[in-house]
């Protein structure tokens, strides 16, 4: 198991990861598709990375809800996976609604 200085610091490398790597891929999008094209597809990721979702019942610690379900559908089933499921499906929801919003009013073509 980890100490809390050790997990806190793993969270805290992940997160650094999976930010900077968000901010490359938005940077690299900008340079083919439009603004609103790339706000849906890095908000998207950004729900993908980081969700978090409860390991098992009665743990403290989270882990990425992508990576939970997946373990989990692959070891318990669909059922075994629902907990980390319903976070991700919402997270992904509300990119998509933000996405939405933005392109209609940020991104939204003059004519």
């Amino acid at each position: 198991m980890l100490s809390e200085s050790s997990y806190l610091t793993a969270l805290y490398v992940y997160l650094g990861a999976a930010v900077a790597m968000l901010l490359y891929l938005g940077w690299w999008l900008t340079k083919y598709w439009r603004g609103g094209t790339v706000a849906l597809l890095v908000l998207l990721a950004a729900a993908l990375l980081l969700t978090p979702a409860y390991p098992r019942e009665g743990a403290t610690t989270f882990a990425p809800a992508v990576i939970v379900a997946g373990f989990q559908w692959a070891t318990q089933g669909m059922a075994g996976a629902m907990h980390a499921l319903r976070p991700l499906g919402a997270a992904l929801a509300l990119a998509v609604v933000l996405a939405l919003l933005l392109r209609l009013t940020i991104f939204r073509r003059v004519s």
